[in-house]
């Protein structure tokens, strides 16, 4: 009887035992679901941020070539006014003469 009483004893504490890791496991298992989680909203928001970073770049290449076309654009004016100014002074230039 004494045994038996020890054996159930023995098996309680077990048991407790086990309850106790169970409840350690699934603590674990909640806090890794949580992470799993986090890290899927934090995976997304790289993905996105990467699309977004080729949006901009492709954006910037584009305002890139524009500003180089507009700086070729004005160059070359610049050398026409600065043609019709020799144009018009030599034009202007007999006229004043003696």
């Amino acid at each position: 009887e004494q045994l038996l009483k020890m054996m159930e004893e023995r098996m309680m504490d077990v048991e407790q035992k086990l309850r106790l890791v169970k409840r350690l496991l699934q603590d674990k298992v909640n806090q890794l679901k949580e992470q799993l989680s986090k890290n899927t909203r934090a995976d997304a928001m790289v993905k996105d941020l990467y699309v977004e970073n080729a949006q901009l770049l492709k954006a910037l290449e584009v305002t890139e070539q524009r500003q180089k076309t507009a700086e070729r654009k004005n160059y070359l004016l610049e050398e026409k006014i600065a043609n019709l100014n020799r144009i018009v002074k030599n034009l202007a230039s007999p006229s004043f003469s003696p």
